[in-house]
């Protein structure tokens, strides 16, 4: 099956040799999002906005693919505290309402430019 990358201006671009999303057959993988704004610029205020600037940036990319939120059903979350885990979760909560993804959540010592959260996902395109 060919593969093709999915891009978007509406979430910042890829800070290395990757592509923001590949799509291959009816899956989509998105790569970590991190909470950069479309312009690059890191959000402040905490792991709360944080988050909400990850999902925002997740849900462009899926848009750019054609799929919504709705359609994830795998996500990996990175988070640089544990503590965080409950504020991230209020957040995400409000964007996977419906039949939630499957999650693995790990806590790292550091992620791109000193974010506290990374979010990655798998979607299928039906």
């Amino acid at each position: 099956m060919p593969k093709e990358a999915i891009q978007t201006a509406a979430a910042p671009a890829a800070v290395g040799p990757y592509s923001q999303a590949v799509k291959v057959g009816p899956l989509l993988f998105c790569s970590g999002q991190i909470p950069l704004d479309a312009a690059g610029v890191k959000v402040q205020g905490g792991v709360t906005k944080e988050t909400e600037q990850v999902l925002e940036n997740l849900k462009a990319v899926l848009e750019a693919a054609g799929a919504r939120m709705d359609q994830v059903v795998k996500t990996t979350v990175f988070l640089t505290d544990l503590e965080d885990f409950k504020y991230m979760n209020l957040v995400y909560e409000r964007y996977f309402t419906s039949v939630p993804p499957a999650r693995s959540t790990v806590q790292v010592s550091k992620l791109p430019r000193d974010v506290k959260v990374e979010i990655e996902a798998i979607a299928i395109l039906a």
